[in-house]
């Protein structure tokens, strides 16, 4: 189980008769944030399956490309990146790389920060992706990249990544312009939708490793009782301030959107937070056919899962040079139900001897070092049914 060092930090937002005017974040601290491979693999191989791509072969070439840049090992270090790799590749190659890790960290994040677990309509977390939210929220420009249905309401996730070339992985002070612009973008967007709950991860990728900073709103009922005991140095308490600049009033008239960006649609009936989950309860029966159609498409059964008929395969972990990591990709037939909570404690006490694997919903990963065996299905099965 690797790690990222997280700064979090904690921010309110000043309201006028224009709505959002003013943001004030104040460091709270730094910490290792623990991290699988195996679920940032399962993160980003889920949303593959979910945006309807019908070729597995897709779906495999994006989880080994994100590998060939992303390291990690069984043993408690850090995440590292493969940077000369990185510096020699093409700017959407990057941008592919740093949103994967981006989204990858922030679901970490969610789980150790919110002790996550799923409740509405049998999803897991990352079912609940933009494209299938589009249709509950007007258009406002910018949005986050995913929704998280809490116990207290829904809180929108943006994860952001960007490559840092300088040995300080935190750039010093208060947080940079491009994470001011975005938090302006976010309030303006939670200010136009009610005053929904959200937060930010901003991951940095170097010679140094995987870093990321965390802003999370302060006095949201949606994220009271966040779990921040991990955090082990604390921060600098002098608060970062800037005002929030007012929406450009020549684009008040919004015109025609593009064929790519989202489309107003009401729902009679429900607003707020009900709109919200409402829109979540209808995505369960569409990402329980995607899931279908994954399973249809594996030829080759794994194993059972207490009673559920597993398929899938290995690949290769990575395309650059020597492989060092094997991945298995595999799909339920039908979901069954894990202790995230006990899932999370495992992978954060992973050693030499125990498997990095991670079951969501009915996608299920593995990523393991190529200089051993590969793990007889009986291990595999094994290790995650001490989680039922």
């Amino acid at each position: 189980m690797s790690t990222v060092r997280a700064r979090v930090w904690r921010f309110t937002i000043e309201k006028g008769k224009a709505g959002a005017e003013a943001v004030q974040a104040v460091e709270i601290g730094q910490g290792p944030l623990p991290v699988s491979l195996a679920a940032m693999v399962n993160v980003n191989a889920l949303a593959c399956d979910l945006r309807k791509t019908v070729d597995p072969r897709v779906r495999d070439h994006e989880v080994a490309l994100l590998l060939s840049y992303i390291l990690g090992d069984q043993g408690k270090g850090p995440l590292g990146v493969e940077c000369n790799a990185l510096d020699s590749s093409s700017l959407h190659i990057k941008r592919f790389v740093s949103e994967c890790t981006g989204l990858g960290v922030m679901s970490a994040a969610s789980e150790v920060l919110f002790d996550w677990t799923h409740k509405t309509g049998g999803l897991s977390s990352f079912d609940v992706l933009p494209g299938k939210l589009k249709d509950a929220y007007k258009k406002t420009g910018v949005r986050p990249d995913l929704l998280y249905d809490l116990a207290d309401g829904p809180v929108a996730g943006e994860a952001r990544g960007r490559r840092r070339d300088n040995p300080q992985m935190f750039p010093p002070g208060k947080g940079t312009t491009e994470q001011k612009e975005r938090l302006e973008q976010l309030a303006r967007w939670s200010a136009a939708h009610g005053d929904h709950a959200y937060f930010m991860s901003w991951v940095w990728l170097g010679q140094g490793g995987v870093y990321v900073d965390i802003f999370l709103p302060d006095g949201s009922a949606a994220l009271k009782g966040l779990k921040t005991g991990w955090i082990e140095v604390p921060g600098d308490p002098k608060p970062w301030q800037f005002r929030v600049r007012p929406p450009d009033r020549r684009r008040a008239v919004a015109p025609a959107p593009a064929p790519d960006e989202e489309l107003v649609v009401t729902l009679p009936g429900v607003s707020g937070q009900a709109a919200t989950r409402e829109v979540i309860r209808q995505t369960g029966p569409a990402a329980e056919e995607a899931m279908n159609r994954a399973f249809a498409r594996e030829e080759d059964q794994l194993g059972t899962l207490a009673g559920v008929p597993v398929r899938g395969r290995w690949i290769r972990g990575d395309l650059l040079g020597e492989t060092r990591h094997e991945v298995l990709l595999g799909v339920l037939g039908e979901r069954i139900e894990l202790d995230r909570r006990a899932q999370r404690e495992r992978l954060a006490s992973l050693t030499g001897d125990r498997l990095d694997t991670y079951l969501d919903g009915r996608l299920l990963t593995l990523v393991r070092p190529i200089d051993g065996p590969r793990p007889e299905w009986d291990q595999i099965s094994t290790e995650l049914l001490e989680l039922t």
